[in-house]
């Protein structure tokens, strides 16, 4: 699943140590950029937290996510762990250089809608 909209909020970094061995958390919130807008808290855990902490607040993202419910004593808690963050425009997070840089239109979009001659137009409507 992906979800793409504009960090508004990073949350505090959790740091701990389990029987697997060290672990860090960051949680930060996502406003999506649909028409009526929603908050989403996604989760980073270990080397994550390194690619997010390449964004700042108000920067777009695309990020691609795992969604997943778990049971506790009764209750449902639903996680949303990021796998891949990329800039909306679709810079990874490896590449910060290349997230500065601005995507020009390709030349074959370019005159699109510009001509008003109507018998080049093959469809039906």
């Amino acid at each position: 699943m992906e979800i793409t909209g504009r960090i508004i909020q990073k949350l505090g970094l959790q740091e701990g140590t389990s029987a697997k061995g060290a672990w860090k958390k960051q949680d930060f919130i996502v406003e999506t950029s649909e028409k009526f807008p929603k908050k989403v808290c996604v989760s980073a855990w270990t080397e994550k937290v390194d690619d997010l902490s390449r964004y700042n607040i108000n920067d777009e993202v695309k990020l691609s996510v795992n969604l997943e419910s778990r049971e506790y004593n009764g209750r449902w808690y639903t996680d949303v762990r990021f796998w891949k963050i990329e800039t909306a425009t679709g810079t990874a997070a490896g590449n910060p250089a290349e997230a500065n840089q601005t995507n020009s239109v390709p030349p074959v979009f370019e005159d699109m809608g510009s001509s008003n001659n109507d018998s080049n137009d093959d469809l039906p409507f």
